[in-house]
């Protein structure tokens, strides 16, 4: 069954511990002002390949962190749908899946492991005195007795800080939409928000809208891309915040990235409350296309959103994400 206690645990990191040993993961000491607790996070899989599949946004900027900001301090139950403060790989467009890179997590030298590298990220955070530092994932206590690491009592926790779809059949049991695991970080100092996504090799980034169960006729009989393989369309520009009324001014402009032509019969795009657009016509290779919107169909938010492309099959080709900040400037085109 999917995660039973998925939430989000805001605090502010203290410690940290390298992992190792059969089931190596990275922990981390959080204080709530109140309570501690331990974040684990996974550095190999337990399903072969065991070398974990890792992105980091240094710079990340997504309609999320409007409200990750004022959240109080504390752990806080999500619930697993669109719209809320829950994680979603694939359907909440947090980042490019297909630039995750797979590292192991203890290699000899200094920084070129998954150990050193989330150090890397969180030792910033321990520094800093007014950062903060969020976990996504699932609960665990509190328990009567001590932390196995950090020697505190009661046993908190926070694990599956990873993606938790698109499992393969030993782990399918845990799979859902709307439930994945993650670590932000805000360095207020810095004016920056760093994001720092994991997932495993074995899983699949096409998943069924419901289970969250991987789709075996894209994920088990296609050779999946390389990391950083385009994508054969990609949306590259919006105008969500036209001069004057909005609806029927906004716009979005596609790119054909491929050396053929594309047919865009049966195509979509989605808008963060998954309201769709059929899209139609040809789009020639090498060419843009600027696609005007009506506002009959989607809506691009002046608050932050997110917008999908899909195409004939309903497999996800491109999604990206921008913030009420970046929608603030009346007849500016946003850059993705």
């Amino acid at each position: 069954m999917p995660l039973k206690r998925y939430g989000v645990l805001k605090g502010k990191a203290i410690e940290t511990k390298k992992g190792s040993g059969s089931t190596p993961h990275f922990q981390i000491l959080v204080s709530d002002d109140r309570l501690l607790f331990r974040i684990a996070v996974n550095v190999e899989s337990q399903e072969p390949p065991s070398d974990v599949l890792y992105y980091v946004d240094e710079s990340f900027h997504h309609p999320i962190i409007e409200l990750l900001g004022p959240l109080p301090r504390g752990y806080h139950s999500l619930q697993k749908r669109q719209g809320e403060m829950a994680m979603d790989f694939i359907r909440g467009n947090l980042f490019d899946t297909s630039q995750m890179v797979a590292l192991p997590y203890n290699i000899p030298g200094e920084d070129n492991d998954l150990n050193e590298l989330v150090q890397k990220y969180v030792a910033k955070a321990i520094a800093m005195e007014s950062s903060e530092i969020y976990a996504f994932g699932e609960r665990w206590g509190p328990e009567e007795v001590r932390d196995k690491f950090f020697g505190f009592a009661p046993g908190n926790g926070i694990h599956d800080i990873h993606m938790n779809q698109g499992s393969s059949d030993r782990f399918m049991k845990y799979d859902g939409i709307w439930q994945d695991g993650c670590l932000i970080i805000h360095l207020p100092d810095e004016k920056r928000w760093i994001g720092i996504f994991l997932a495993f090799q074995s899983q699949c980034f096409h998943t069924d809208d419901a289970t969250g169960h991987r789709l075996p006729d894209v994920c088990d009989r296609v050779i999946p891309p390389e990391p950083g393989a385009a994508k054969s369309i990609c949306i590259i520009a919006a105008l969500v915040n036209p001069r004057g009324e909005d609806k029927g001014l906004e716009a979005l402009t596609l790119l054909n990235t491929t050396p053929s032509e594309i047919d865009l019969a049966g195509w979509s795009l989605a808008d963060k409350n998954k309201k769709k657009m059929l899209l139609s016509g040809m789009i020639r290779a090498g060419e843009a296309l600027y696609v005007p919107l009506s506002g009959k169909e989607i809506e691009l938010s002046n608050k932050g959103g997110i917008i999908t492309l899909l195409d004939k099959k309903g497999l996800k080709v491109d999604g990206v994400s921008y913030t009420k900040e970046q929608a603030a400037k009346e007849g500016w085109t946003i850059v993705f």
